[in-house]
């Protein structure tokens, strides 16, 4: 499980010019030391679980209706986790008829304590994996499956519940992605890295990428980047680099409010990644992509966000101008800002705009400049989990009250 050194090292500053500006997937397998603590499929009734409202239970599982008077639920007794550490709980779920405005959420309590949640989403099918934080470790553990939805034609099933755990709370295998693991997002991770300064559609970009791409059969997830207004991809270097060296490869170049040309970028990465005479000859992962940008490219991210190849996009100190970006979101989006930037309040309004999944932490410490330098290991964490399959990191560094990087300012996060 990765683990992150301390707090986040704030760095110096960046020479970066300012701009005036007016914010789900399966975990992967649990290791192979993990004990089935508690499972429940509702072949014989309820089990441990407590009903509330219109619930059932038949060869489907348990079901979940919508009501005009009380919101169905479905809460586990407590699962007894003492001895036990890395905490995995799995499910079933398929939702159906819900209308806009309506979502159902699954969550966690740990020894009497507030449920955290693990889901919350209007529509989701099939079985999905969540790692516990260490909070859970040895802990009373409950379960709670809810619907918010007023016709009994809308309805949640829940099936095949799962806890598993390692004694001790130590595994003998780490969780993994499909990149190589890391024990830590803010070092270096383990590629060395190749910088071609004359890449892309009009040979002035920048192509950042691990030397030996496609090592042991790896395909590297893509991350297009726009620098600020004044600023070009060498002001961003350090970072760039950073990111090639966890396994993405990583295309910027001068950016504008506009993002057509990250499109271009991106066609031609799927270009390079076809041609036997590029060095990222069928060494990408063409469904794993990612635009992101600090102040103008963020910007210009959310100009594109809607391109159908995006799984998430990255917007640093850089809220829409009239506060209609979030619009073209549709996907996670991860937002940074600074208690110090002038561009804040902008993300602020855009955060309250979002409809889809989305985390905003506003750093200490950190002014328009220094906003992606103090962030990088965010977003390096954040490319690991929605590009390369590590999604322990959404309760570990993430959708957590004690995530890696709660403690470097004000966090917040919904539609999860």
């Amino acid at each position: 499980m990765s683990r992150i050194s301390g707090r986040l090292r704030v760095f110096g500053t960046a020479a970066i010019s300012l701009m005036a500006v007016g914010v789900t997937g399966a975990m992967t397998t649990p290791a192979s030391a993990a004990t089935s603590v508690y499972s429940e499929d509702f072949s014989d009734g309820f089990g441990t679980f407590t009903p509330t409202g219109s619930v059932r239970t038949g060869t489907y599982g348990a079901r979940l209706s919508g009501s005009l008077s009380a919101a169905p639920s479905l809460t586990s007794a407590p699962i007894d986790l003492t001895g036990y550490g890395d905490v995995t709980v799995s499910y079933t779920r398929a939702a159906s008829g819900l209308d806009l405005g309506e979502t159902f959420t699954v969550a966690y309590s740990v020894d009497g304590g507030p449920f955290i949640t693990l889901e919350s989403t209007r529509a989701a099918t099939g079985a999905v994996s969540f790692r516990l934080p260490a909070a859970a470790d040895g802990g009373d553990l409950r379960l709670r499956f809810s619907l918010g939805a007023n016709s009994v034609l809308e309805t949640l099933t829940v099936d095949d519940v799962l806890v598993e755990a390692a004694s001790g709370g130590h595994p003998t295998d780490p969780p993994t992605g499909s990149l190589p693991p890391v024990d830590d997002v803010t070092e270096p991770g383990p590629y060395t890295v190749t910088v071609d300064n004359s890449a892309g559609p009009d040979d002035s970009g920048w192509l950042v990428y691990p030397t030996d791409a496609g090592r042991n059969g790896v395909d590297h997830p893509i991350f297009v980047w726009g620098p600020g207004a004044g600023s070009d991809p060498a002001d961003y270097e350090d970072m760039l680099r950073q990111w090639a060296s966890h396994g993405f490869v990583v295309y910027s170049e001068v950016s504008s409010s506009s993002g057509d040309y990250m499109v271009d970028a991106l066609d031609w990465l799927e270009d390079q990644n076809a041609s036997p005479s590029s060095p990222l000859y069928q060494d990408l992962d063409t469904s794993e992509v990612a635009f992101g940008g600090h102040s103008r490219g963020s910007v210009g991210t959310f100009d594109v966000a809607d391109d159908p190849r995006l799984e998430t996009t990255v917007h640093v100190a850089g809220g829409s101008f009239d506060g209609n970006g979030p619009d073209n979101l549709r996907n996670p989006a991860l937002y940074i800002g600074g208690d110090e930037d002038f561009a804040t309040a902008n993300v602020e309004r855009d955060y309250t705009g979002t409809d889809v999944p989305v985390w905003f932490g506003i750093l200490d410490g950190t002014d328009h400049i220094l906003a992606t330098r103090n962030g990088q290991h965010i977003i390096t964490a954040w490319l690991r989990w929605h590009l390369a399959d590590e999604d322990f990191r959404r309760t570990e560094d993430f959708l957590a009250p004690d995530c890696s990087f709660c403690d470097l300012g004000d966090v917040e996060y919904k539609n999860w």
